[in-house]
């Protein structure tokens, strides 16, 4: 299956790990429905590892825990379909998954049409326990085209950490997204350190092939299985803000169920997401900014109908001016044209004075631009 914008949805794994069930997944459904998630973008609902029994049937075939999911899954899957959500599970290119259930290694086919026949519409496929002699590429391969001939669309989520210089094979596999980094935990250092990975792979996304960052840390605030030291709201915001601009799959992981209000108007922003889900899919350019540091961080972005997106994001603890030259995306003073920019979190006006834009941010704070280019 081809998408053309990055996908959206939830994944279970960063609130619940293994404690997954059917009930919680009833739960999801409903909750994300009643937020108008779906509505939003974040159309699938993606069940992680621990679903399966420890062992296959006498046929081969992976087996539902009966205890978790004691309607089976294609009961599930019925659910959230009704929810008008898609239904995504979890597998891995290894002999076992990487909590130790069975794997789809030499497996592929069967267990593609095994989820198709569930009714799947997504797979993430992890990379633990897999073959030290196989290159990953191979592996990829398999699934990619077992998926692609299971009689039905399932997107194929790559998640293969970045490992074995993914960004260099991963468009010949199939997967619509692909994971370039280790996991992403619930803390500030976390996020800080996923973003500074993320410079040399901007030329490796784009349309049908998007680079996965790891699912969403908002609205954690410390809880569940990647739970660590927990970020506040404005951290919240970067983290998302940056998420979106750098056009990564913007997957849900906290409990919907219970989401604070601050976390869902994060989510929910349909000017931030418009920017993820704009229809180019440019690259974005990292820029130099005036007397800045490392922890400042200043990207634009072409975007459809001539718009330019900028982002300038404070990764540090200490206030921070960002300055912006804007000769560094095509509009030196002598064009005669500026930025008409419009700040998308507070609807504020950005001064642009000289061909210089210049934005005060507070710790871990951000400032992303809408900007029109018109006449001075």
């Amino acid at each position: 299956m081809v998408k053309l914008t990055p996908p959206m949805g939830w994944n279970s794994w960063n609130t619940f790990g293994a404690n997954i069930n059917e009930q919680l997944i009833f739960e999801t459904a409903d909750a994300m429905a009643a937020a108008g998630l779906p509505e939003k973008g974040y159309e699938y609902l993606v069940i992680d590892d621990c679903w399966s029994l420890k062992e296959r049937d006498k046929d081969g075939r992976l087996v539902a825990d009966p205890e978790k999911f004691p309607g089976g899954m294609k009961a599930v899957a019925d659910y959230v379909h009704s929810r008008g959500l898609k239904f995504g599970m979890y597998s891995c290119a290894g002999t076992l998954t990487c909590a130790g259930y069975p794997g789809s290694f030499e497996h592929e086919f069967v267990d593609a049409e095994t989820f198709a026949g569930w009714g799947v519409d997504f797979l993430k496929y992890d990379y633990c326990y897999h073959s030290p002699i196989i290159h990953g590429k191979y592996l990829y391969r398999r699934m990619g085209l077992a998926l692609e001939n299971c009689g039905r669309d399932i997107l194929f989520s790559a998640c293969s950490w970045g490992a074995d210089e993914t960004h260099e094979w991963i468009k010949t596999t199939g997967a619509s997204m692909w994971r370039s980094t280790g996991d992403i935990f619930d803390s500030w250092e976390s996020v800080k350190s996923l973003v500074k990975e993320q410079e040399k792979l901007h030329p490796y996304n784009g349309v049908g092939c998007f680079n996965d960052m790891d699912m969403l840390i908002v609205g954690m605030y410390g809880k569940g299985n990647v739970g660590v030291k927990g970020c506040n709201d404005t951290q919240y915001k970067t983290h998302f803000s940056i998420w979106a601009f750098l056009g990564s799959p913007l997957m849900i992981g906290c409990d919907v169920r219970s989401m604070s209000q601050a976390a869902r108007d994060i989510l929910c922003n349909e000017e931030i997401i418009r920017i993820n889900q704009d229809r180019l899919c440019r690259q974005p350019v990292k820029l130099h900014g005036i007397w800045g540091g490392e922890d400042l961080l200043i990207y634009s972005r072409q975007l459809e109908n001539g718009d330019l997106a900028i982002g300038m994001f404070n990764m540090s603890e200490g206030k921070a001016v960002a300055r912006l030259n804007l000769d560094q995306v095509g509009l030196p003073f002598s064009t005669g044209k500026t930025l008409d920019a419009t700040e998308i979190w507070t609807g504020d006006k950005v001064e642009v004075k000289n061909a210089i834009m210049v934005r005060e941010l507070e710790p871990f704070d951000c400032a992303v631009m809408r900007c029109k280019v018109v006449d001075l």
